[in-house]
């Protein structure tokens, strides 16, 4: 039996800070049906998907930006894109805000079914940006003032394959995707919002669609996965996002990318049973991995030189100190 998907990466433009929920989801159905006329079995959305990315604004009371998290899944105003999912026997991801109902706010993805049913969900574990008010910035990236981080990587039985979810920042770490292909995953579903510039360090600007080709490519060849990466794109509220929305094989080879800064949608076929031509060839974990010689990886936070090696280098560079000073006495 075929188990071969078409799957669509559904490009997502600017959202404004004014833009209705109504509006934004009446985008996401025509992405939908878009999907639907191409043969599409699941369409995927961005991180975010349905309003502007708030953390590049700071508000002193956190409640005050409650009103961009759903509260519910699905609620009042994403219920339609739900039906009209299971009308057409179209699955989605989708990524949005998350506020539970004990008070927690969660950067969330949910992945849904051909007949809408939820069939997994997702927090986003790597928070990247700031905790605390950066007015020297040109926006802020506050996704650690406004969500506290998931605490873990799951994989899902879903159209027919096995399939996970990471959100924007995670798809950098490789331990992303090896936590989801230690779990045999087949399919990982990335959503983001990625600013062009990086004020930390704006000589990453320029590379910024290098790098996120050469994570989501890496990602999929290194651990034998389809990988699609979707996002949020354009001029949003004066911030330019990346675009760049991708389906890339488990080779690493990409199948099908959007090349617009709009709504769009690229579209690929993904044959799941192509993952064992790496899952087990160059990628048989089973047979390969060393994992008891990676104690560093789960053991250690940051990273930290081997005193063996700092002492060294220390005793280096007060010979080169020496020496200079020689050499200053000398030229005296």
């Amino acid at each position: 039996m075929s188990r071969t998907l078409t799957v669509g990466a559904a490009q997502m433009g600017a959202i404004q800070r004014a833009d209705t929920r109504a509006d934004v989801v009446e985008r996401l159905i025509a992405l939908l049906r878009r999907g639907a006329e191409a043969g599409c079995d699941l369409v995927v959305f961005p991180e975010l998907a349905l309003t502007t990315f708030f953390p590049r604004w700071y508000v002193q009371d956190r409640s005050d930006f409650d009103h961009f998290f759903e509260t519910e899944m699905p609620g009042p105003e994403t219920r339609p894109l739900f039906d009209e999912a299971s009308r057409l026997g179209v699955g989605f991801h989708l990524g949005y805000a998350e506020l539970t109902p004990d008070g927690r706010h969660f950067n969330t993805a949910i992945l849904v079914e051909r007949d809408g049913s939820i069939a997994g969900l997702y927090r986003k574990v790597h928070l990247p940006g700031h905790h605390e008010h950066e007015p020297w910035r040109e926006f802020q990236h506050l996704e650690r003032y406004y969500f506290e981080p998931g605490d873990g990587f799951g994989v899902y039985g879903a159209f027919g394959g096995v399939l996970g979810m990471a959100i924007c920042n995670d798809r950098r770490w490789p331990e992303t995707y090896r936590m989801l292909g230690l779990q045999g995953c087949e399919l990982a579903l990335i959503g983001y919002n990625t600013p062009i510039h990086y004020p930390p360090d704006p000589s990453q600007d320029a590379l910024q669609g290098f790098h996120n080709r050469l994570v989501l490519q890496s990602g999929a060849y290194q651990n034998g996965m389809w990988v699609v990466g979707v996002a949020k794109a354009g001029d949003e509220e004066g911030c330019v996002m990346l675009g760049e929305s991708a389906v890339i094989a488990p080779s690493g080879e990409i199948r099908a990318v959007c090349t617009t800064d709009g709504d769009e949608l690229a579209v690929a076929a993904c044959d799941l049973d192509m993952c064992a031509d790496y899952k087990e060839t160059l990628f048989d974990f089973g047979y390969y991995r060393r994992p008891e010689v990676y104690g560093l990886i789960t053991s250690q936070r940051g990273a930290e030189v081997p005193d063996d090696v700092a002492a060294v280098l220390g005793r280096t560079a007060r010979r080169a100190e020496e020496t200079e000073e020689m050499e200053e006495g000398t030229d005296a």
